[in-house]
């Protein structure tokens, strides 16, 4: 029993398990910011150019419970309706969510960007600019990881590299750091 609790506080110790924890809850953080950003700042004004129509009130009645009268008009609002007990498609909240995903996309899209420039940035003003016919990343030898083309150590799991050699025709030959 011992050794099992040794190898789960192994594992959930981790650096990768602690970095996938936080990631997880700033990224379920940064959603509820990104759901608000839709139904209360996007989808009004879009609502508004459709004719005053909020799109999580799009729905179609699939099924009307027996003993339950639908009314003259249908239900107005999805919430009428599924007070009413009818079964719903509701494809105006699936269309607010598509929406909100196309804007996560872009925000990450854009901090990533914004994070890559100013990384190119700082490599330029602090450290030495890799020559234009060589990579910018490889694997590492031992974890598989993905690190910076002329890493001496890997980050992930502290392993000595080579610093690889390019060569004219840009293929890599290992040589030996010292």
């Amino acid at each position: 029993m011992m050794k099992f609790l040794d190898d789960l506080k192994k594992f959930a110790l981790r650096g990768n398990m602690l970095d996938l924890a936080i990631g997880f809850t700033v990224g379920a953080a940064f959603t509820t910011v990104v759901k608000s950003l839709v139904s209360d700042i996007i989808m009004p004004p879009i609502g508004l150019l459709t004719g005053n129509a909020d799109l999580t009130d799009l729905f179609w009645v699939l099924h009307v419970p027996e003993g339950v009268e639908k009314p003259a008009g249908g239900y107005l609002t999805l919430q009428a309706a599924q007070e009413a007990g009818a079964v719903t498609m509701n494809y105006g909240v699936f269309l607010n969510s598509c929406f909100a995903l196309l804007i996560v996309a872009l925000a990450m899209f854009l901090v990533i960007r914004m994070i890559n420039r100013v990384d190119e940035q700082l490599d330029e003003a602090f450290g030495e600019p890799p020559p234009q016919s060589e990579p910018a990343d490889k694997k590492c030898d031992f974890c598989r990881s993905t690190i910076p083309f002329r890493a001496t150590r890997c980050p992930h799991c502290t392993s000595e590299l080579t610093i690889p050699e390019v060569s004219s025709d840009n293929k890599a030959a290992a040589r030996p750091t010292s």
